[in-house]
């Protein structure tokens, strides 16, 4: 089965219901569905009125051994006290197959929006950040990928090249403005840094609040420098963006030291993010899911909006890094 082409067509309901029944679970809800493009994900009640959240993994997207190095950390989570969404065990598992899915449960924990622009809220998130990285660099990933410019440039550039949703009067522009992108990322990138296990996707989507942050969705996980983790946290201009910065290193050197130079490194991978982001669309865009939630796509000016994007992104890669206030 071709990863692009999956479309979860046999992930039905009956389906759903008869995995969670092999594993002594009787939905007496319905499914519903949360906000999940890459996997499928619903939240349900059982006949004893608890709330549950089951998680059908797209296949082929990553290996068994993979997933279980992704249980395994927020396991490991959980065990030093970090508030993580972290899977059900069933007879010692927390993958579970059913018809050729793989599957978890978690427990349904709600909360509320994080609120980025909350400098207090943004403290707690550091120190926890902190205590993610601390647990992380105890053990390495094996099996999931490293963050760097293979996965992240290179190959997306070699799927832009035959991708037919990039429209043809547009390609040649869109190829070099992505190839002289790549080309100032790399000029930019240290891969020589300290790489330990992170959270991944830490953007304020995945972190919900009740008493404190609650960390979820670790589908992203894998092995990057730790700045990776606190760049998506900021937002505004760049002195908004210089002083949430230095708040959340302050804050999470209460628990991990942190490399400056790693700063060095925030424009490289917001670079990365937005292509590595393009060639998820593309190779998603065979889901349903994916033309349904994202018609602009189809247009010419959402093209040539990011062929404006990736040339504003050059333009910032060649300016000095984001610098912290000196201390004295």
């Amino acid at each position: 089965m071709n990863d692009q082409a999956f479309t979860f067509q046999t992930l039905h309901p009956d389906t759903i219901m008869d995995a969670l029944f092999e594993q002594g679970i009787r939905v007496d809800s319905g499914l519903t569905p949360l906000n999940s493009y890459e996997n499928r994900v619903y939240q349900f009640q059982d006949e004893d009125r608890q709330r549950f959240v089951v998680k059908f993994y797209r296949p082929q997207r990553w290996s068994a051994e993979q997933i279980q190095e992704e249980h395994q950390f927020s396991l490991d989570l959980l065990a030093d006290d970090v508030p993580v969404a972290a899977p059900l065990e069933f007879d010692h598992k927390t993958l579970l197959t059913h018809q050729g899915f793989c599957f978890a449960v978690f427990p349904s924990l709600g909360g509320r929006q994080f609120e980025a622009d909350n400098i207090d809220q943004m403290e707690w998130v550091a120190r926890y950040l902190g205590r993610i990285h601390q647990t992380g660099q105890k053990s390495r990933f094996i099996a999931r990928p490293t963050i760097g410019i293979q996965e992240y440039l290179l190959e997306p550039r070699q799927l832009f090249e035959t991708a037919t949703l990039i429209p043809a009067g547009l390609k040649a522009a869109f190829l070099t403005a992505t190839d002289d992108l790549i080309n100032a990322v790399i000029s930019r990138w240290d891969g020589n840094v300290n790489m330990l296990r992170l959270h991944g996707d830490c953007h304020a989507g995945n972190i919900l609040w009740r008493d404190g942050p609650l960390f979820v969705d670790l589908d992203d996980a894998r092995m990057g420098p730790a700045i990776q983790d606190l760049w998506m946290l900021l937002n505004g201009d760049k002195a908004e963006q210089r002083m949430q910065l230095e708040t959340i290193i302050e804050a999470y050197e209460e628990f991990t030291s942190f490399d400056s130079d790693e700063i060095a490194l925030i424009e490289p991978l917001r670079a990365m993010r937005f292509v590595y982001y393009l060639a998820w669309l593309i190779r998603r865009w065979d889901d349903p899911a994916f033309p349904r939630n994202f018609p602009w796509l189809t247009g010419e000016d959402y093209w040539r909006n990011q062929i404006s994007t990736f040339v504003e992104q050059v333009k910032v890669l060649q300016e000095p890094p984001l610098q912290l206030t000196p201390m004295y």
